[in-house]
């Protein structure tokens, strides 16, 4: 019998050997020796013998830092490496599907999704309807997870490239040596490049590095995913997708995530705009170039002909001034990013997609009427998806900020004014002075004499009016907890005379704000001039993370969950639909997971056909960095979309919610005891993981707290996931479940809590990702934290939580009745045993390493720069770390 990963085992082996080679080369056969050796003794101890990783964890400590660090840097390699391997795997898999004609379709791609929501009663047009007019759009997001350089994602995308290559059947020696050749020198080539930034990322730095997937990835995917839709819509419905239509668009928040993080300035955001216009218009340069090549064609429309001047080569002549028109547009946008404001278009340029469209769409047109179809459904029906997908400006940018800036911007102006203190005013002053106002004419804003603070939020509403249409999305308000918040933006976009104001969008992200968001909502709704507004649709925004991290991962999920109900119910109380907003990370810690459980678990009716999804650091380059994984992704999502919309599971009985609601209260006291109200956490937290550290390492431009101070609450929620997976005991994605499942265990629950795990979605999604979690964690790893860099008063606190987190694997297991976490699922599970040897040094050796930073005479540069690298590593080899 044939071993589907037995290809995955020989790249990972080859690359591994390769590895090793350069070791030899660069390194000397001392280090390589010594890499070996670590790796075998790493080995020896996940095979449980516990001799072998005491030895282990003397040996690395032991180590000098000339040593240390190639040591480290080989274990991140191979795992970065075995990362590629991998994602190749998935796409020589999927082509596997493709090309077994007796082979049913893969699941969640859309051949199969439709033909099982046709199967289940959907009829063919109403299947073919919500195809169409169905919106996904997903947010990318610039986060401190992300700590991969620019350039070595380049190189590990042609690695990539070089092991696709090697599937060929008909390589010749020559190319097979090139080949070989080609991966060496990206390897060596790897090992040469410094991993860590010198200096921190500015948020332009981020905006760039955003762009890499587009150019090359997306740009390439989102033609072969729309052409899958089409394929599978007109197999299962007889009809093709128009070519004007895509379930699915991308936005972003890069370089316009001004919360928290004052480095992101209106001109950044200016910036930010134009340099995904760039992107687009550079694209589509390349894409008529290609087209001119292609279509030397004589026969032409009279409609054709006569916008082509009479050329004899019609299509070529028209498509020569659409390429001035881009080289025009792209001369305006240097121009542009080079000013200190942004020069007046001129009326040569594409500022908007309509006249790109109309263009192409002749082309597309003559060549239907002239028997030359086929010409017209290759690469210019390719280009036309792309302008349906991206337009021209690729993906508008979000605006966001925390509503307390508002509060303060608009104190600022009711006081110029003559008005009193908005801040002072309570609520309800608040709302009748903004009803009042937006519903005549709101002044303009004045010259005032204030705070910079002030003046930079003043200046980002200047921005929005000064900005083109398209190049801006919505405007998120961070810590929304009253209608007053929402009504402020409206306010501000007219004082600053935005003609065509962005839709503002609430993001209700703690524990309290998600029980208040639909009380929020049915104020605004109950405005006359709101609901005119919003035009028969509200968008809201759910936050993940500080709700995750406010009251533990069970109990958020299970306020998220009510609380998208609630929304929903609030919104169709008052006629309006509604788009939720899923603030995701890539860590189960913040939302994180994969995206069909988590779209199938959606409350029922929540989905109606609309989605917006944030996809956050690390985790964009392992969906989306490859051209073949990313429309796997995209194929994803939308299937995942149609199923919880065409047929969402059915509600839970109210037992089951009641249990669910004593489960999340218990998880949530047990989690809040220990996070909130134990006075030995927070200096036990400070000391057992690198948080302190991760503040000061150059990964990206945000700080990691939103204000002054060192508590939990004060601490971003990115870094607080990530310094937990740093130390593999992941606390702050399961802390708080042993307490609920064991107390339910012994209440005689058991039962029925393996009947929810079967049978009701969320449950079960909930229970799947924590298993995936505790897969991860080890407490071997994190007792090695402690043992080495916590004082002695403060290490009972870290054996109880080791001791919690072997009682929750205990009741997980006992709840799903598996007999070992992961079991149902192989992939993942043979994904982490092969990862185990190679993240345990790296975290040993970073042990070590914090150690050396915090005592009394260390700390210089090298030591901290070793100490990034052991982060990098063992984030390479957690894969959704924060």
């Amino acid at each position: 019998m044939n071993d589907p990963h037995k290809p995955l085992r020989d790249d990972v082996r080859l690359l591994g050997e390769l590895l090793g080679d350069t070791l030899r080369t660069l390194e000397g056969e001392s280090i390589y020796q010594i890499v070996e050796q670590v790796r075998a003794t790493a080995k020896a101890a996940r095979d449980g013998d516990e001799d072998a990783f005491r030895h282990l964890a003397e040996d690395l400590a032991s180590l000098p830092l000339d040593a240390a660090v190639p040591v480290a840097r080989a274990f991140a390699h191979f795992l970065n490496l075995a990362n590629i391997a991998e994602q190749h795997h998935r796409i020589r898999r999927r082509r596997e599907y493709q090309r077994d004609p007796q082979s049913q379709p893969q699941r969640g791609s859309c051949d199969d999704a439709f033909g099982r929501l046709i199967a289940a009663g959907i009829p063919a047009d109403e299947l073919y309807r919500a195809v169409a007019s169905a919106r996904v759009e997903l947010v990318f997001t610039a986060h401190p997870t992300e700590v991969s350089r620019r350039t070595v994602v380049q190189k590990h995308n042609r690695i990539a490239r070089a092991l696709a290559e090697g599937d060929r059947t008909d390589l010749t020696i020559p190319e097979t040596t090139a080949r070989l050749a080609l991966l060496r020198r990206e390897i060596a080539g790897s090992w040469g490049t410094r991993e860590i930034r010198i200096e921190r990322p500015t948020p332009l730095d981020e905006v760039r590095s955003g762009l890499i997937v587009f150019e090359e990835s997306l740009w390439t995917a989102v033609p072969g995913y729309l052409r899958a839709v089409d394929t599978a819509l007109l197999r299962h419905t007889g009809r093709t997708l128009p070519s004007s239509a895509t379930p699915l668009r991308f936005g972003s928040w890069i370089g316009g995530d001004r919360d928290g993080n004052p480095n992101v300035t209106p001109d950044v955001t200016r910036k930010a705009c134009l340099y995904a216009r760039w992107m687009a218009a550079h694209l589509y340069l390349r894409d008529i170039d290609l087209l001119r090549d292609e279509l030397s064609i004589e026969h032409a429309t009279p409609e054709l002909v006569a916008l082509a001047g009479g050329d004899r080569e019609p299509y070529r002549r028209v498509l020569r001034d659409v390429r001035k028109r881009l080289t025009a547009t792209l001369e305006w946008l240097d121009d542009a990013v080079q000013s200190d404001a942004t020069p007046d278009p001129p009326a040569v340029i594409y500022l908007t997609p309509d006249d790109l469209v109309r263009t192409l769409t002749l082309c597309s047109a003559s060549l239907q009427a002239t028997g030359c179809g086929v010409i017209a459904e290759g690469r210019l029906a390719d280009v036309l998806r792309r302008l349906a997908t991206f337009g021209v400006t690729l993906a508008p940018l979000d605006i966001r900020q925390e509503a307390e800036r508002h509060t303060q911007a608009l104190d600022a102006l009711t006081r110029a004014a003559g008005q009193g203190s908005y801040a002072e005013w309570d609520e309800d002053t608040r709302v009748a002075f903004l009803v009042e106002a937006l519903a005549d004419d709101v002044p303009r804003v004045p010259t005032l004499n204030t705070s910079d603070e002030i003046e930079d939020v003043l200046d980002t509403f200047r921005l929005i009016a000064a900005t083109p249409a398209g190049s801006l999305g919505a405007y998120v308000i961070t810590m929304t907890s009253q209608a007053s918040d929402i009504l402020a933006v409206e306010y501000l976009q007219r004082a600053a005379g935005v003609t065509t104001p962005l839709r503002v969008v609430p993001l209700f992200e703690t524990s309290t704000d998600l029980e208040n968001a639909s009380a929020v909502l049915g104020r605004l709704l109950a405005l006359d001039w709101y609901r005119a507004r919003v035009n028969g649709r509200q968008e809201v925004m759910i936050g993940y993370s500080d709700s995750a991290k406010d009251a533990g991962r069970l109990a958020a999920g299970w306020a998220l969950h009510k609380a998208q109900e609630e929304v929903v119910e609030t919104c169709r109380t008052h006629g309006v639909a509604v788009t939720l907003f899923h603030g995701r990370g890539g860590s189960v810690g913040r939302g994180g997971g994969p995206t069909h459980l988590a779209l199938m678990s959606q409350p029922p009716g929540s989905v109606d056909g609309t989605l917006r999804v944030t996809e956050q650091g690390e985790m964009i380059q392992a969906l989306f960095g490859l051209p073949d994984i990313a429309q796997r992704t995209l194929e994803v999502y939308t299937t995942g979309t149609l199923e919880a919309w065409l047929t969402p599971a059915p509600a839970p009985p109210d037992a089951w919610r009641t249990r669910m609601d004593t489960l999340a209260r218990t998880a949530k006291d047990a989690y809040r005891a220990t996070v909130y109200d134990d006075p030995r956490f927070l200096d036990y937290f400070h000391a057992a993981t690198p948080e302190a550290e991760l503040t000061e390492l150059n990964i990206g431009s945000r700080p990691a707290r939103r204000r002054q101070g060192s508590s939990v609450g004060n601490l971003r929620a990115i870094p607080w996931q990530f310094a937990w997976t740093q130390t593999r005991l992941l606390l702050g994605a399961w802390l708080g479940v042993e307490a609920a499942l064991s107390g339910a265990i012994a209440r005689g629950e058991r039962d029925e809590l393996r009947r929810m795990y079967r049978e009701w979605p969320h449950f079960q999604s909930a229970m799947q990702l924590i298993e995936m979690v505790l897969a991860k964690a080890d407490a071997r790893i994190a007792a090695e934290y402690d043992r080495r860099l916590v004082p002695e008063h403060l290490q009972p606190l870290g054996e109880e939580l080791r001791a919690r987190l072997a009682s929750a694997i205990s009741c997980v297991l006992d709840v799903t009745g598996h007999t070992e976490l992961l079991e149902m699922n192989s992939v993942i599970r043979r994904s982490i045993d092969v990862r185990n040897p190679y993240v345990d040094p790296i975290n040993l050796v970073q042990v070590e390493l914090l150690r050396r930073v915090r005592s009394v005479n260390t700390g210089a540069g090298p030591t901290r720069d070793a100490l990034m690298i052991t982060i990098n590593g063992i984030a390479a080899g957690m894969r959704n770390a924060g």
